[in-house]
């Protein structure tokens, strides 16, 4: 067989056909980094080199302030006893009334102190003006009756004018102005810790 004449390719298509080939590889695939390489600043995104200079958040919840307060209990042989509360400042009228229908602690009741006024009574307001405190009283206290009722009613005397300020107690039942038994069983529109002489702390 007689071989027809071979054609020579020039060098300089060989050339370009290799560096074709070269870019079609280069394309198809993605350059790996085989070791760490250090990124340079400029390529870092703006604010990630400064240092974070601001702090954790802080509570800023304020612990509130208490003051200690009398409330007035019934000991074992009748008389009233001062009792120590500590109730949040400036320690209103029906915040301490409200410490004085919860009753004696646990510890208290153990030594003998005890309340007349039931637990279901509720202190519906309480304001002092020209030296009287007008206390208006809701629940089961209206219901009281006899000697437990002037021993309640001692309580909150005694209780509210140890407070300054306050020299006389006005009782109310839902809004409406009532009179209160004092010691000697009289009824009186404003009662003062002198109605209750027999009852004073020993």
């Amino acid at each position: 067989m007689t071989l027809g004449p071979i054609r020579r390719v020039p060098v300089y298509r060989l050339l370009l056909a290799f560096a074709a080939l070269a870019l079609v590889a280069g394309a198809c695939g993605v350059p790996i980094d085989h070791d760490p390489t250090p990124l340079a600043r400029s390529g870092v995104p703006f604010g990630l080199l400064t240092p974070s200079t601001s702090s954790p958040p802080t509570s800023t919840a304020v612990s509130p302030v208490e003051v200690t307060v009398q409330i007035f209990l019934l000991s074992p042989n009748g008389h009233l006893v001062a009792a120590a509360r500590d109730v949040p400042f400036p320690a209103p009228l029906t915040t301490v009334l409200g410490a004085l229908v919860d009753g004696p602690t646990n510890a208290e009741a153990a030594s003998g102190l005890q309340s007349a006024i039931p637990a279901q009574t509720v202190v519906l307001s309480a304001s002092v003006g020209a030296g009287v405190a007008t206390v208006d009283l809701g629940g089961t206290f209206g219901q009281l009756v006899g000697q437990t009722q002037i021993d309640a009613v001692a309580q909150i005397v005694f209780t509210a004018t140890a407070l300054p300020g306050v020299g006389a107690v006005a009782f109310q039942l839902q809004g409406q102005p009532v009179a209160v038994p004092t010691a000697n069983g009289a009824d009186v529109p404003v009662a003062n810790r002198t109605q209750f002489a027999t009852l004073a702390p020993s």
